[in-house]
């Protein structure tokens, strides 16, 4: 086959009119000829750390969005289902990303569970590492949230890294907020990127001590104001990511939004797309062509350099994307789950106190860590209440794999002004979070939940509507389209409820993430992120 077209060179900077020949897959010549095409063809989109779990669809239908805006190819950490089904959860996903012809690359997660002060619904040690990163089909040890273990040489935390070393394999960091001696300890002991930067400073000294920095830009963790102006000087150390993206947001766009927003600040194109497409094929060695003879045909047509709408995504010579069609179709595939708690009575959320003073989580837009906030307390009938006036509101975390007493907290800047949300997926444990103005809701909102075996949901004074998420309690087994109109209708709803977060649900989902500063809720209890220790609701 023959592709016609104004060819993008990147390593070699320069743009010129010219064909690609490709033959079983691969590309057989590119030469220069004139032709009468306006596109620009250049090697695919890469997301350089990605959870697929987080666009709630499962790999074969997170495929057929993200091509259409020339993605072929992601560095995924199956971190979510691991953490609900362990080893199995991640053989799931391989085999059905394998389904097609999509280059999906995943990681060995390395923090199941994520830390011993939640319950998960399963444990990978260091001996289900290391039969992991032996499958050739695992491409790297992804994301070590434990950065505490790798500073105080936690064994099987070094073990992990040990693995990964001796199979030649990449690992990924997550560090936000590590610097000085304990970032040099956690660079030295192997760890090659980092994806949680969240200022210019931090990415810098990461960079200058020789990590390969990520900007992300997700449905709620969003970075790139902070960090793109480090890429004109770093652009060789530098990858685009989304981390987590919700499916509306992947109907709308992606990797190339980002290299859109990028030129739009004046920044060379061929810095912008070797962050792109080409140094994450290089970091983590994928088999995904960057145009050039002899390599795979993978490359993408865009109507021009600036806002880098796709018009054709090819894979391996296949055209699977063109002037808005797909040419791919969803397949089947088994269901699996875990999800083992029964129904909730009101009562169980009640917070008997006599305190005057509490700690308050405080929700950042566009931002994975928290504050920490001392608050009046609101208490009703000896019980501790929401406060919409102060939107100081409750957020409970339900176990979801066994039957225990829901833990209990309080939350700002979620907003709502009635009803409650809740959300089966919730960073990284997954049970089930929710928040609302009062008891009653809040019990009818993980109820529904619970009911569906997963799921997200909103609830007000008048109507309850609910996205089902019946694989692992996170993804949906639905095509893509509708769990993205759905999800949509759900923020749109949690937004007239009163919520002034741009994506509440995201924000949600990370209000358990313990790995993350400064407070956050466990199933087990509040927890301070700094001190990596329990705290107490009250304050005396």
């Amino acid at each position: 086959m023959i592709v016609q077209g104004n060819i993008v060179d990147i390593k070699n900077r320069r743009i010129y009119k010219g064909e690609i020949v490709h033959e079983h897959g691969k590309i057989v010549s590119i030469t220069a000829k004139d032709n009468d095409e306006d596109t620009y063809i250049l090697p695919g989109f890469v997301d350089a750390h990605i959870h697929i779990e987080s666009s709630m669809l499962v790999p074969s239908e997170f495929m057929r969005f993200a091509i259409k805006h020339g993605t072929v190819a992601t560095v995924s950490d199956p971190h979510e289902i691991a953490n609900v089904l362990g080893v199995e959860g991640v053989e799931f996903m391989i085999e059905n990303g394998k389904r097609t012809p999509f280059k999906f690359h995943f990681g060995a997660p390395s923090c199941v569970p994520a830390t011993s002060f939640e319950s998960a619904g399963a444990v990978i040690d260091s001996e289900d590492i290391k039969k992991l990163l032996a499958n050739d089909d695992v491409k790297y040890l992804a994301e070590m949230m434990n950065y505490p273990g790798v500073i105080y040489d936690d064994k099987d935390v070094m073990k992990k890294i040990a693995w990964a070393k001796h199979y030649n394999k990449p690992v990924d960091g997550h560090a936000p907020g590590l610097t000085g001696n304990d970032l040099t300890k956690y660079i030295n002991a192997g760890i090659s990127t980092d994806h949680e930067c969240f200022t210019y400073d931090e990415g810098l000294e990461k960079l200058q001590k020789g990590m390969k920095v990520l900007i992300r830009e997700g449905s709620a963790a969003k970075n790139f104001e902070a960090l793109i102006d480090l890429l004109p000087e770093h652009y060789e150390n530098m990858m685009f990511c989304s981390d987590d993206k919700h499916p509306d947001d992947l109907l709308a766009d992606h990797i190339n939004k980002l290299c859109a927003r990028a030129v739009a600040k004046g920044m060379d194109v061929f810095k912008v797309l070797q962050v792109a497409c080409i140094n994450p094929v290089e970091h983590y060695n994928l088999d995904v062509g960057q145009l050039n003879v002899g390599d795979a045909a993978d490359f993408i047509e865009v109507e021009d350099l600036v806002n880098f709408k796709t018009v054709s995504t090819y894979i391996n010579g296949h055209r699977l994307f063109h002037l808005g069609a797909t040419f791919i179709r969803p397949i089947e595939f088994d269901i699996l789950n875990n999800f083992k708690t029964s129904k909730k009575k009101v009562s169980d959320f009640k917070c008997e106190s006599s305190t005057q003073r509490i700690r308050v989580i405080e929700a950042l837009e566009g931002q994975l860590v928290t504050n920490e906030l001392i608050e009046n307390a609101t208490i009703i009938n000896g019980n501790l209440v929401s406060n919409t006036e102060k939107d100081i509101l409750k957020i409970v975390l339900v176990n979801r794999y066994q039957n225990q007493k829901p833990a209990i907290a309080f939350i700002k800047n979620f907003g709502l002004k009635e009803g409650a949300i809740a959300s089966s997926v919730g960073h990284d444990s997954h049970n089930i979070i929710a928040v609302g103005v009062s008891d009653e809701a809040i019990c009818k909102a993980v109820n529904l939940v619970i009911k569906h075996k997963g799921g997200v949901c909103a609830v007000s004074n008048s109507e309850e509507k609910i996205l089902s998420l019946p694989v692992a309690g996170i993804m949906s087994d639905r095509d893509g389209k509708t769990v993205g109109e759905q999800y949509a209708e759900l923020d749109k709803m949690a937004k007239q409820m009163g919520s002034t977060l741009n994506a509440p649900y995201m924000t949600l989902s990370f209000m358990a993430l313990l790995v993350i500063p400064s407070l956050k809720l466990s199933d087990k209890g509040l927890f301070d992120g700094n001190e990596f220790k329990f705290t107490s609701l009250e304050v005396n």
